[in-house]
């Protein structure tokens, strides 16, 4: 069957990709801002600043998510969680929806799953950064490039 949306539904439904992308803008520019930030001041002898990155996302979404979840000390509507969660944190660092998400694991007592998780999204990830790294050269070793 097919979902169907009234006007006001849609409306909404485009309001709330708005939030995320308009949230998504301000994090990813935090984001190149401070990483580069940390490199000019650390070095870049390491990636010291999407470590930073990395690090401070992860505690800015569960201090969101904690403060203003169900059982929080401040109520923000399903939106402005979106904003700040998706958008914000989203655009600004993916590692703290991967911190959240495997937080939220653990907490339920879920350790084989969060250790899958883990272990599944860094091993994943590295063969598909490999993968896509051996097709871009495959492409830049084509003649007539």
């Amino acid at each position: 069957m097919i979902p169907v949306y009234h006007q006001t539904d849609r409306t909404i439904i485009r309001m709330t990709y708005l939030l995320i992308a308009l949230g998504g803008a301000l994090g990813s520019v935090s984001r190149y801002w401070l990483s580069g930030v940390v490199a000019h001041r650390i070095g870049e002898t390491f990636p010291w600043g999407t470590l930073w990155v990395n690090v401070s996302g992860c505690v800015v979404i569960g201090f969101i998510a904690t403060l203003t979840g169900p059982d929080g000390r401040i109520f923000a509507g399903s939106d402005t969680r979106q904003f700040l969660m998706a958008g914000i944190c989203g655009g600004y660092t993916t590692f703290s929806s991967f911190g959240l998400q495997t937080l939220n694991l653990l907490r339920e007592g879920d350790w084989l799953r969060a250790a899958a998780y883990v272990i599944g999204s860094v091993v994943l990830c590295l063969i598909g950064v490999w993968l896509g790294h051996l097709g871009a050269a495959v492409l830049n070793s084509t003649p007539g490039h």
